[in-house]
């Protein structure tokens, strides 16, 4: 085998194609991935950009292995490793050339289209540079063709949509410039090491061995074995007094950290997690020969090591005022902040700074978080600027001080107390953040009361509430009927305000709660401990008018809570937020699908009326044709602003997307609010999926279940539906059920083991909806459902069926169907979940 350092120009360059074997997984790259190499590359780019030389990432390996050449054909080479990495700049490319061609910068597509993805005088398959498995070919040609069906459903629509939408983001506000940097950074400035086997080499088996399940040595453990090979006369002592205690009480995943971030707040701020033996190694180079000084380092890197203990566990703070400022950042959850944390923590131990002085500078952060979350600012760059902090903080100033100026710069989007006020009022609360995230906003408010006999939260098992239901009956659209605006429908003004943090509250009766009455709500609630409850039941009534009362009320709290950033004054001329999150919602939409202007106004807190005003006057919205009416037809008033002459109806039916002779799109390709927050990768999910019930409330969840069911669905549904899970159970599946008011049942089966379960379930059940969730968006992270083809052959099982219409599209999504189908085919209901179940049950052999 040969190696060699590389661009991925030049890897690519040439009449060559890149063929991924079929023994190859499919595409698996997820959000999660692509922001950390979008992260890595926006890095270079702000260097370049800045008029620095950036020092090329590296990316990592790719092994190739020669494939056979045709006379007149291209040299083919079979991916044996590193085709996620492939895969994914092949498709950040092919959205860099559509961005371009967006723009009108013809020359500059063409020329990304020629030197990166297709071998351009060679025909059919021979035309790509790269050929992924036949599972995600038709995906991934789509995009190099842009094709109508370009960013469809799965990973490989996802990859390419994710990047459109960073880059239509990064050149609105950098402009050109920038986005010619971001070509000459995936081009020139990510190193990729190539080996390439030679013939006769067994390909298979180096595939196997690069990917063997072997256990390898972590970053702290190398690094631990570097630095003893330099004490050999020091090492016995130094291991047993210094480095073994710290590796007890860490553990192998908080020692790894604190090696990480002893780099960071030495200034070593652009240090990556995968790079930390090699940046250490390179630091502690200079004590080689010199066995005192290196006993030094590790005796430093041992109370670091005591002080990162005390971020993770702050009751071994000794100040009570730290103590607390560090429990709530803990409470929140997350690492974003323990740079910066670490860094105040070691200026008190220096005696730079007073323990009360590092409590409000974490408070500062604090605040800096909640109001961002609050305000759905994106967490983009919130760990570049807490590695930044520790060297950017100004020595001539208190932490605190320090702190608050640094975080307040304008760039830092620190949101003013005029922006927490307006997302209080309209912003969807209860899909922002994590769900620990939101109970922890909503504990904070309720112990601002300061009540004599406080709540201990500890041991109360509250989770949070809507106070008019998610689903309400419909006494409570009578009541908002009386307070919509013109042109607006109760259920719009009831989707506006459903998820506000006004409308929300913690309870531990969320099934007695329910979706009953307000009055009823209020004799419950009047009960309950909590002053924030007392206040919501004192109210007559609970309409737009008490919800938001309720929003400025907490909005004055919150304020009190967690301070302003310095000038916390709206600046004049900056966009309003919820615009960048509408454009981020509509790139993420796969092709063939549509949603409605209210679903776009309900995700962003606005009327639906001014989403269109918006989109009618903004140019350059990408996928702005894919926003209809409610009721799937264009608007009347929907024109282009680039001179266009396709309707949006022939661009979403060339897409898949089927329209009725009335010219209404089909509802099974319409992505709902909550659809659109999944996209974005909001924490939406029912709750117990995080946190299943315990046997002894699961009885009584089962038995809400039937009584909800028997309740509000026909006879029929309600004998197909027991009839199925009664089928399910005798396949050896068991239930959990929901805390919601509506309780939803999970068909659940464990294919794993008592020490590692593997759960899967393919619906979701809502009895008083009437719907069976398909839970997509849950198996694509489970096998054999992670396999794109598995959910496409369970979607097309169900579509057999009368009565289910799921759109491709929503592949990734978890699209619904009428429990009425139930009643009306069981047989075939049956035989998708035995379907199921011998498929989970075959991968479950494979792994044995």
């Amino acid at each position: 085998m040969r190696a060699q350092e590389i661009t991925f120009l030049k890897l690519v360059q040439g009449d060559k194609q890149f063929q991924v074997p079929l023994y190859q997984r499919t595409y698996s790259w997820e959000r999660a991935q692509l922001q950390r190499l979008w992260d890595d590359v926006s890095e270079l780019v702000e260097q370049r950009v800045d008029g620095g030389v950036p020092a090329a990432h590296f990316l990592g390996s790719v092994v190739l292995a020669p494939g056979h050449i045709q006379a007149g054909g291209v040299q083919r080479w079979l991916v044996v490793d590193g085709q996620q990495r492939l895969t994914t700049l092949m498709l950040a490319f092919t959205a860099l050339r559509d961005h371009y061609k967006a723009a009108g910068a013809e020359k500059a597509a063409d020329r990304v289209h020629r030197q990166i993805l297709v071998n351009e005088f060679h025909e059919d398959l021979d035309h790509y540079r790269l050929l992924p498995t036949q599972a995600d070919r038709d995906a991934y040609t789509a995009c190099v063709e842009s094709s109508p069906k370009a960013g469809g459903a799965g990973n490989v629509g996802t990859a390419y949509r994710f990047f459109l939408g960073a880059l239509a983001e990064g050149a609105e506000e950098n402009g050109a410039e920038w986005t010619a940097a971001v070509e000459v950074a995936f081009k020139e400035l990510l190193s990729i090491v190539e080996i390439t086997a030679q013939d006769g080499d067994n390909v298979y088996r180096i595939f196997e061995s690069i990917n063997n399940t072997g256990v390898g040595l972590s970053q702290s453990d190398l690094l631990r074995n570097y630095v003893f090979s330099l004490l050999p006369k020091r090492g016995e002592r130094v291991y047993r007094e210094l480095w073994l205690p710290m590796q007890e009480k860490l553990g192998p995943k908080n020692l790894e950290l604190l090696v990480w971030l002893d780099l960071v707040v030495r200034g070593h701020n652009k240090a990556k997690q995968s790079d930390i033996y090699r940046e250490q190694q390179k630091r502690l180079d200079v004590f080689k020969n010199d066995e005192e000084a290196l006993h030094r380092e590790i005796q430093l890197l041992s109370e670091r090591g005591e002080r990162l203990l005390r971020i993770l566990a702050p009751e071994r703070e000794e100040s009570g005022a730290l103590r607390v400022a560090l429990e709530h950042l803990r409470a929140w959850g997350g690492q974003t902040h323990y740079p910066l944390a670490l860094h105040l923590l070691g200026l008190v131990h220096a005696g730079r700074a007073t323990a009360d002085e590092a409590a409000e500078a974490l408070g500062y952060v604090e605040s800096y978080l909640i109001r961002r979350m609050i305000c759905q600012v994106p967490t983009n760059n919130l760990n570049r600027i807490f590695m930044d902090a520790p060297r950017e903080l100004e020595a001539d100033r208190s932490v605190a001080e320090a702190v608050r100026r640094l975080l307040s710069g304008r760039r830092r989007k620190w949101p003013s107390d005029e922006d927490l006020r307006e997302a209080i009022r309209s912003k969807p609360f209860y899909w922002n953040g994590r769900s620990t995230q939101r109970f922890q906003v909503l504990r904070r408010l309720e112990e601002s009361h300061a009540a004599s006999e406080p709540v201990d939260f500890e041991k109360a098992p509250l989770s949070v509430e809507h106070v008019l239901p998610q689903r309400p009956a419909q006494a409570w659209f009578d009541l908002l009927a009386e307070e919509t605006e013109d042109g607006q429908s109760p259920k719009e003004l009831h989707d506006l305000l459903v998820h506000t943090l006004g409308n929300l509250t913690l309870s531990g009766d969320n099934s007695k709660l329910s979706n009953h009455p307000f009055q009823r709500k209020q004799q419950i609630l009047d009960a309950s401990a909590l002053r924030m409850n007392q206040e919501i039941a004192a109210e007559e009534r609970w309409g737009r008018a008490e919800i938001l009362a309720r929003a400025d009320r907490l909005a004055e709290r919150a304020i009190g809570l967690w301070p302003a950033p310095i000038g916390s004054v709206k600046t004049v001329g900056d966009e309003w937020p919820g615009w960048a999150e509408l454009r981020a919602a509509l790139v993420a939409m796969p092709s063939g699908t549509w949603t409605s202007y209210g679903d776009v106004g309900e995700l962003i807190g606005l009327h639906a009326i001014g989403v269109g005003n918006h989109l009618a006057t903004k140019p350059g919205v990408i996928g702005a044709y894919r926003v209809l009416n409610s009721d799937g037809r264009v608007s009347p008033g929907f024109r282009w602003l680039d001179g266009r002459t396709e309707t949006p109806q022939e661009l979403l039916e060339q897409e898949g997307a089927p329209f009725d002779e009335a010219g209404r799109a089909h509802r099974s390709c319409r992505l709902t609010a909550p659809e659109l927050a999944a996209l974005l990768g909001r924490d939406i999910s029912p709750n117990s999926l995080h946190d299943p019930l315990p046997d002894t409330e699961n009885a009584a969840a089962a038995e809400r279940f039937r009584t909800q069911l028997s309740g509000n669905q026909s006879e029929a549904a309600n004998t197909g539906v027991l009839a199925a899970l009664h089928f399910w159970e005798g396949q050896g599946g068991h239930f959990d059920y929901g805390r919601a008011d509506e309780t939803s049942c999970f068909p659940m089966l464990d294919t794993g083991t008592p020490s590692q379960p593997h759960l899967l379930w393919p619906l979701a059940l809502y009895p008083v909806t009437g719907t069976a969730e398909v839970a997509f968006q849950w198996l694509k992270d489970r096998s054999p459902f992670d396999d794109t083809e598995m959910r496409r052959e369970l979607l097309r099982r169900l579509n057999e069926i009368d009565g289910v219409e799921l759109a491709e599209a929503k592949l990734d999504l978890r699209p619904s169907f009428p429990l009425q189908v139930f009643a009306d085919h069981p047989e075939e209901i049956s035989a998708v979940l035995e379907w199921f179940v011998h498929t989970a049950a075959l991968e479950l052999a494979q792994r044995a």
